[in-house]
């Protein structure tokens, strides 16, 4: 994947045949996830806002999971083409036993999640999302210059997930697309 990619508001999931948003454990942002339920219990509404953005032959099916992502979930182990974490906090250490080898993780860095999972030696980023006017942008060209700290000392995982907060980058991004080896 090279390039930019116009998502029009669509986000990256409508690619991938099975793809889950997991929950965080209830907290001050139930409101958000019982938002989030309610759009994907949508089916209708789900597909036609993935319309067109499928593989041709791979059909689609998106599961949203209101649970606990530090409990294990309902779903066989390396199962997920694509973990959408968007306002979820640090799951990574508990969902990557549901992501299929060469899957996708769409993060921010609210919480810090997009910085433990860049900090992870087994992802690969390969594309981050930039949001201007009403639109989206999938950009996959000088990605070296993204996940930069501005202090190289504050990229500790351990720092990271106790103050659960992201580190601070040089070039920053709405979302982070990485991949599994």
């Amino acid at each position: 994947m090279r390039g930019t990619q116009h998502l029009d508001g669509r986000g990256a999931a409508g690619r991938f045949r099975r793809s889950a948003g997991i929950s965080r454990p209830p907290g001050p942002n139930q409101r958000s996830d019982a938002r989030a339920a309610r759009f994907f219990t949508d089916t209708v509404l789900v597909h036609a806002e993935l319309a067109g953005w499928t593989r041709a032959g791979t059909g689609m099916e998106v599961v949203f999971l209101a649970a606990d992502h530090a409990r294990p979930l309902d779903v066989p182990d390396e199962s997920m083409e694509l973990v959408i974490s968007l306002f979820t906090g640090s799951m990574w250490e508990h969902a990557r036993r549901y992501l299929r080898r060469g899957g996708w993780l769409l993060a921010n860095t609210s919480h810090g999640y997009a910085s433990l999972a860049a900090l992870d030696p087994s992802l690969r980023l390969t594309a981050v999302v930039h949001h201007r006017g009403g639109r989206y942008r999938l950009v996959a060209d000088r990605l070296e210059e993204y996940l930069i700290p501005k202090r190289p000392q504050a990229a500790d995982a351990g720092r990271t997930r106790s103050s659960g907060r992201g580190i601070a980058y040089n070039r920053t991004a709405v979302a982070y697309l990485f991949q599994t080896p």
